[in-house]
């Protein structure tokens, strides 16, 4: 595996094909011509093609084909995709969080944007493949630290072998199904969210990016895993992303009545003490979904021995 920092050299064609597929897929973002994309990093680790590309002063990671991370080249606090702005809203029912377990590396946009906005909490990152963790620090403004660590392992083998407790899990974990990104089957059941739950302290909060939306596309996966979710957590929350096809599902181990009035009184607490300098924290909040999915009662709840993620992907209804 050449993991060299320098452009790679054209490969045979089913490679090359495959990279010029994704360039084009980069070019279409906007409707004016573009600059050509420029790969300036490309490897195939034991889990993902990797490819690193440029273009317009952005950067931005894939995975065998989908798009992981994006970040400006000029400032790596910008460009990101929104849907990682709704991983503060935990602190809305935690307001005391000092250690995080992120699940999921990609190019760290997370990590960096809480070491920016959060920077006196402590950061632990789960990642699959070191490869990943190479890219992140290589490309991606990743920096490992007394509050920021990396543990090279499965997520849910972390969970079993670790005494931790965390006063917030995040979730952004995703790998290659059938439909393109999918969650892996094994952190998205009521027995890897009980395990979780007991990772987290009286307060703790859980967060799970899922790709989808509540009505269309993907809806029946972000219905499966809601309903998974409130197997266990009292109370489970949404927010969907406004510029992408993402939702980000909270769950809390304390139950809280949600209301205009709370939102509004611990969004002001939040920003005001200063707990997440975040400059879109109240817009973030914004979002806040009350309701279930309305396709919730008719999808399935996922468990270790009936976990269909690549099947529910492929519904679209």
């Amino acid at each position: 595996m050449n993991d060299a920092l320098s452009p790679v050299a054209p490969r045979a064609s089913g490679r090359a094909g495959f990279r010029r597929t994704i360039l084009a897929g980069f070019a279409a973002f906007s409707l004016t011509p573009q600059p050509f994309a420029g790969v300036v990093h490309e490897t195939t680790s034991a889990y993902h093609h990797i490819l690193v590309v440029d273009q317009r002063g952005r950067r931005t990671l894939s995975f065998d084909g989908s798009e992981e991370t994006r970040m400006s080249l000029a400032n790596p606090l910008q460009g990101h995709f929104e849907y990682v702005e709704y991983f503060f809203t935990p602190w809305l029912w935690n307001t005391n969080i000092s250690n995080v377990l992120m699940l999921g590396l990609g190019g760290g946009s997370i990590q960096r944007l809480y070491a920016a906005h959060c920077p006196t909490v402590t950061i632990d990152t789960v990642e699959v493949d070191a490869a990943v963790q190479r890219v992140a620090g290589q490309y991606f403004n990743f920096n490992t630290g007394p509050r920021q660590r990396v543990f090279v392992q499965d997520g849910r083998m972390f969970l079993r072998r670790s005494n931790a407790r965390y006063d917030l899990i995040l979730l952004d974990a995703y790998t290659r199904g059938r439909y393109g990104s999918a969650i892996p089957h094994h952190l998205a059941t009521r027995e890897f969210f009980t395990l979780a739950r007991e990772h987290l302290t009286a307060d703790g909060v859980l967060a799970y990016n899922v790709i989808g939306t509540l009505n269309g596309y993907r809806a029946d996966i972000v219905g499966s895993v809601y309903r998974t979710m409130k197997t266990v957590f009292p109370e489970v929350h949404l927010f969907p992303a406004t510029e992408s096809l993402n939702i980000v599902l909270v769950g809390t181990v304390r139950p809280v009545q949600v209301t205009p009035a709370w939102l509004k009184e611990r969004t002001e607490t939040v920003v005001n003490r200063g707990l997440v300098k975040l400059p879109t924290f109240a817009q973030r909040v914004s979002a806040f979904r009350a309701m279930p999915p309305a396709n919730v009662e008719r999808c399935p709840l996922l468990t270790d021995d009936f976990a269909p993620v690549d099947g529910l992907l492929g519904n679209t209804r």
